[in-house]
């Protein structure tokens, strides 16, 4: 299952979600997910933010590799599942040709119950990157359960 998550800039919600989810899927045992993030206006080769990086070495996760890539139809093609982070991402998926595929990461994850954005830390103080971060977690930690459980249930 390629999982993609998105953001603006791919440059620090969409890498900190992917590093995340390589993680928790590592730690769960889920080989057969693949993870990758794109951005809907992102500049094509841009590394992780310094906050994204600096955050991601605390916790154990390295994204000095990442390069921003653009969203595009092929990307989404690709994906199984398309999460992002806030409502504009999704619309952009869906004109890309991701209905059905694209979804909110909070409302994913809550079965529907909530529909708000990822706050994006761009610029911000390292606190805004450690509390995105933290909610970006809790967020994919379920975002995996529930793929897990529909895994299993034999409906994805």
């Amino acid at each position: 299952m390629k999982v993609l998550f998105v953001c603006t800039g791919n440059t620090c919600r969409s890498p900190l979600a992917e590093a995340i989810a390589r993680k928790i899927s590592i730690e769960r045992g889920l080989q057969e997910v693949e993870v990758a993030s794109a951005g809907t206006s992102a500049w094509d080769g841009a590394p992780a933010s310094d906050g994204a990086l600096l955050v991601g070495m605390e916790r154990n996760m390295d994204l000095s590799s990442h390069r921003a890539q653009s969203l595009d139809r092929d990307l989404v093609r690709d994906s199984d599942l398309i999460l992002a982070m806030g409502p504009h991402h999704l619309e952009r998926i869906e004109a890309l040709g991701g209905s059905g595929k694209g979804f909110l990461l909070s409302d994913f994850a809550s079965y529907g119950a909530s529909v708000r954005p990822i706050s994006d830390p761009i610029g911000a103080e390292l606190d805004v990157y450690r509390a995105t971060t933290d909610e970006l977690e809790e967020e994919i930690r379920r975002a995996m359960d529930r793929i897990m459980a529909e895994r299993s249930s034999g409906t994805t």
